[in-house]
């Protein structure tokens, strides 16, 4: 028998997105462009990361505080850790975080696990860029990727690319 996730959708500025999760925690956020009512009623498991995503959005919060359950390899889960050692409002290159880990030659496994992140915004891969400073792959597409680089941005400059 497959275990039942509870989840809800929720509006953001740049799209709907999907909360999946259960009492382990949050096993995934991601943006879809279904047209998709936002949840009336959201699970007690999941109203915590619909109110700090809220914040986020209303530039109310920096950090996250939620219990993640990300699903993939041990190996994921090192580099997506990774991820969530990025500051808000500053950004490094794949280069700078295959070096963190200690493996340059390992640039592309680390890139490609960036893009298998499950949990959108909290697991920040939008702060990844390219060693050139070009806003390289991002699942969620790359207009996604500026405009959140953006809402984090400390100055109020009309565009940052």
């Amino acid at each position: 028998m497959d275990k039942v996730y509870d989840i809800a959708y929720y509006k953001t500025p740049i799209g709907m997105a999907k909360i999946i999760g259960d009492d382990d925690g949050i096993i995934s956020v991601s943006v879809i462009d279904d047209k998709i009512e936002t949840s009336t009623k959201i699970p007690k498991t999941l109203k915590k990361c619909v109110l700090q995503l809220d914040e986020y959005f209303q530039n109310k919060r920096a950090d996250f505080d939620l219990k993640l359950n990300p699903q993939g390899t041990d190996f994921q889960k090192k580099v997506w850790n990774e991820l969530q050692q990025i500051p808000f409002a500053k950004t490094t290159t794949y280069l700078n975080q295959s070096k963190k880990m200690g493996n340059v030659k390992a640039i592309r496994a680390i890139a490609s696990a960036n893009g298998k992140n499950p949990i959108w915004i909290i697991i920040p891969c939008h702060r990844v860029i390219g060693s050139d400073g070009s806003l390289t792959g991002y699942a969620s597409g790359i207009w996604r990727k500026k405009w959140l680089l953006e809402h984090e941005s400390p100055t109020n400059q009309t565009s940052l690319f």
